[in-house]
């Protein structure tokens, strides 16, 4: 185990979060608004792991998530609070502890926050993100870290438990490390990273069909939908070393969007030669939903935090805005005179 972690692990709030779980609980699982990989990987495995402690757990997330995801075991136990308001509110009422698992602010929870706000139990966060609230009772917070699948991993490991851990496990583990460092392609950095993945392994999981399940399962309209933005949407701005691509309520309808289906498209704007900072700008639900991307040592944190209200990690975030598309778009346009000279070299 990397020094740096296990010293965190060893900190007194990983020390509290073990006493609380000694007995029995009613225990919530939340995690953040359009969830992700790591977000429903984390979840599932640490539903799965309370559950063979005798816990007595469910899991409640804001809105759907994507359909790539719907092959991983338990998921069919997650309740979506706009879909179960009344059921979901009555558990969080009556839950003695309430886990928010892959983000830093209960706020990512939307019509979730105030409930949990409300709620006497006790509120421990697992995250990797950066300047987690003081929202939390008790924190396992490690920026370092690959993913907060992989949080998961080392608490039930360090807490003397891996004899715990199985096939179900580690796939929802597994898929939440490699969504969430693009198959190894960022923030995993770190040798410990790999020797957990090649423990996973140990419990005979198929790496290859769980890539399959994950990247190769596009609907038509989703591939027509990327391929639209790509050629049509794709703007690049050479002079600051930037790409972004905006698509509006129309364009998503035309191609019938589904949760999920510009998972990783930013990514493309990023790829490119020369380009240190790309952004997706996407009209949803009467809010733009924003991603940041970069390269090197320009941070998007940073970026989307001070300009945007937003945040993540250093070269991968997002921010949610109120005004307009064209609004929005304009506004990061006209920062980019600031940034250019930060942007021209990342590394």
């Amino acid at each position: 185990m990397d020094p740096k972690t296990q010293t965190n692990l060893k900190h007194s709030d990983y020390q509290l979060i073990q006493e609380k779980l000694t007995l029995p609980k009613r225990i919530i699982l939340t995690t953040h608004a359009n969830p992700d990989g790591d977000a429903i990987g984390s979840c599932l495995a640490m539903y799965f792991y309370l559950s063979k402690k005798n816990h007595f757990v469910n899991m409640i997330i804001p809105d759907p998530f994507p359909e790539f995801l719907s092959w991983l075991p338990g998921q069919e136990k997650i309740l979506v609070f706009e879909q179960d308001k009344e059921k979901c509110i009555s558990l969080i009422d009556t839950a003695e502890l309430i886990f928010s698992l892959d983000y830093n602010n209960l706020g990512r929870l939307n019509e979730i926050e105030d409930h949990v706000v409300k709620s006497h139990s006790l509120k421990i966060l697992f995250d990797h993100h950066l300047y987690p609230s003081e929202q939390f009772d008790l924190k396992i917070s490690i920026s370092a870290t690959s993913s907060t699948s992989e949080l998961i991993y080392d608490f039930i490991v360090a807490s003397g438990d891996r004899h715990l851990l199985d096939k179900k496990i580690a796939e929802c583990i597994y898929t939440g490390i490699i969504t969430d460092t693009g198959s190894f392609s960022y923030s995993c950095n770190y040798t410990k990273t790999y020797q957990i993945i090649a423990d996973l392994f140990t419990f005979k999981i198929d790496g290859e069909h769980i890539h399959r399940l994950v990247y190769d399962t596009y609907s038509e309209s989703r591939l027509r939908l990327l391929g639209y933005a790509i050629s049509k949407k794709l703007v690049v701005l050479h002079q600051y070393n930037t790409a972004y691509i905006a698509i509006d309520k129309s364009e998503l309808n035309r191609f019938n969007y589904q949760v999920g289906d510009t998972e990783g498209l930013v990514n493309f704007a990023l790829s490119m030669n020369d380009i240190n900072l790309a952004a997706l700008f996407m009209e949803r639900d009467g809010i733009i939903k924003i991603s940041f991307r970069s390269k090197g040592n320009f941070s998007v944190d940073t970026f989307a935090r001070i300009n945007f209200n937003g945040g993540g990690h250093r070269n991968a975030s997002g921010a949610n805005c109120e005004t307009s598309l064209d609004e929005t778009v304009q506004k990061f346009l006209n920062l980019l005179p600031e940034y250019g000279k930060l942007l021209k070299k990342v590394y």
